[in-house]
């Protein structure tokens, strides 16, 4: 009987010593919202990751976005640099974000032979409705001149034309 045990317990510790640690998350979220930028007339994602365990070299992220104005997530995918310890991800432009509303993000951390090393999925909520933002630009270039459509021989409009989605 004591052979038995004896047995059992060395074929279970030497189970349990070839089994493989994963250790920590490669990544750890810090912090997500929406981005409006009031002069380019834009709101985007913005998530920020650091690093919390090591990455394969050649790791990427790749991050879908839940498009505020319907149709297909919008995608991001960025190469995970091994000496940088923060990541961080914005969106391509998004219209129609509505205040208080859970819009989802899926964050995809892939190895190099392009398996997932780890899965992230979260929600981003707005304080603000989109239509704070103006319709249209009020700078334009590199310069930040301002935009012809807006300021028409140089003034102000009295009042600006906001950004609008469908009910």
């Amino acid at each position: 009987m004591k052979r038995i045990v004896l047995c059992a317990v060395l074929a279970a510790a030497a189970l349990t010593g070839c089994q493989r640690e994963t250790g920590p998350d490669a990544l750890k979220l810090t912090g997500k919202m929406f981005v409006f930028n009031y002069r380019l007339a834009y709101a985007t994602y913005m998530i920020t990751l650091n690093k919390a365990g090591p990455v394969p070299d050649g790791s990427i992220v790749v991050a879908s976005f839940e498009n505020p104005a319907g149709g297909d997530p919008l995608t991001l995918t960025r190469k995970l640099f091994p000496k940088l310890d923060k990541v961080v991800l914005e969106s391509p432009d998004v219209t129609c974000v509505r205040k208080e509303r859970p819009y989802a993000v899926t964050i995809e951390v892939k190895g190099p032979d392009g398996a997932t090393l780890q899965k992230l999925e979260t929600t981003v909520i707005s304080d603000v409705d989109q239509d704070v933002l103006p319709a249209r630009p009020l700078v334009v270039g590199p310069a930040y001149d301002k935009n012809p459509e807006v300021f028409r021989n140089g003034l102000a409009p009295t009042q600006f034309d906001m950004a609008a989605c469908p009910p």
